[in-house]
């Protein structure tokens, strides 16, 4: 051990006085934690989640960015005979060099490529706006329903009476009494759609709705809605991500499905176009026309089934480590 002394140092220099600070002793020196920064350095870590995130940025570019840049009128060509139903190579020929013409043409002398990325902005928005409707009633409802005893006596009756009544024969009626159009569709498969969303809410608030945090709370006078926002729902984020995630792709695979039993909308859709295109598929030289949508609400479905699975997973804490 070493003597101090022969160092040559005064005691002022060897020690110094510390001051004890209550503040001081609080304070924690972890490094900061942040959730969400947390979450996506879990998500990109994957090679893989990159590589599909990719293909989904390039799917909105061109779904939405490349019609409002290039526009679409599906009736163009109409008056002209020898536009429709072209190979990408007679396409290419008749029109000039140009990406619009690489799937050839349809039966209105119409650009496939054009009308693919059309009605998939129409199919995604559709899926978007109905994904949205159904988690936000949904997630709230099912907190409140999970939560209060008296209001799921009450929600039980509404889910063994509304929910036994299949969901095609009800958006079936209301196509028929409406007009098919966008905002009907949309209107039929949220108007009971959120009624499973919540189901499934309110199975995982049973879980954690006894813990010891909201007992404290409700002894302490806080409100049931207050309890299932602040300490149920945040806990609960990486369920909400993974079910956002198999909601999307299955409505835009619903909607594909109604237009293809002919419930679908009017407007041109990815189901729209594979319904209309459908006796295409056997005609040598028109097969683009059908597979062209098919292909492309496959990948669409599968990205973001995909995408939205892998954030599911980074938003559990347990990954965080």
């Amino acid at each position: 051990m070493e003597d101090l002394k022969s160092l040559g140092l005064s005691d002022e220099e060897l020690f110094s006085r510390i001051d004890h600070s209550l503040l001081e002793s609080e304070r924690i020196t972890a490094p900061r934690y942040s959730y969400w920064r947390s979450v996506f350095r879990v998500f990109f870590r994957r090679k893989l989640n990159i590589v599909v995130l990719s293909i989904l940025a390039l799917v909105i570019f061109m779904a939405y960015v490349y019609p409002t840049i290039f526009g679409y009128d599906q009736f163009s060509n109409l008056n002209d005979a020898t536009t429709k139903h072209l190979s990408p190579a007679a396409a290419l020929q008749r029109f000039g060099p140009s990406i619009r013409w690489i799937l050839g043409t349809g039966s209105s002398g119409n650009s496939t490529f054009d009308a693919v990325w059309f009605g998939s902005r129409i199919s995604i928005t559709l899926a978007m706006i109905c994904t949205v409707i159904n988690m936000s009633i949904g997630v709230l409802v099912g907190a409140i329903w999970g939560f209060s005893k008296k209001v799921d006596i009450v929600m039980i009756e509404v889910r063994n009476i509304i929910g036994n009544v299949p969901g095609v024969l009800l958006i079936s009626v209301l196509v028929m009494l409406f007009s098919p159009s966008f905002w009907t569709l949309i209107f039929a498969m949220t108007i009971t759609g959120w009624l499973g969303v919540a189901s499934f809410i309110r199975t995982q608030v049973i879980i954690i709705r006894d813990r010891e945090y909201n007992l404290a709370s409700k002894c302490l006078g806080t409100s049931t809605l207050r309890i299932a926002i602040k300490n149920i729902l945040p806990f609960m984020t990486s369920v909400i991500v993974t079910l956002m995630a198999t909601e999307i792709p299955s409505y835009i695979g619903s909607e594909v499905f109604l237009s293809y039993i002919g419930l679908g909308i009017s407007e041109m859709s990815l189901g729209k176009l594979i319904t209309e295109n459908q006796s295409a598929m056997f005609v040598p030289g028109w097969q683009l026309e059908f597979w062209s949508p098919v292909f492309v609400s496959s990948i669409i479905t599968i990205v973001l089934f995909v995408v939205g699975q892998n954030l599911g997973d980074a938003s559990d804490p347990r990954t965080h480590m």
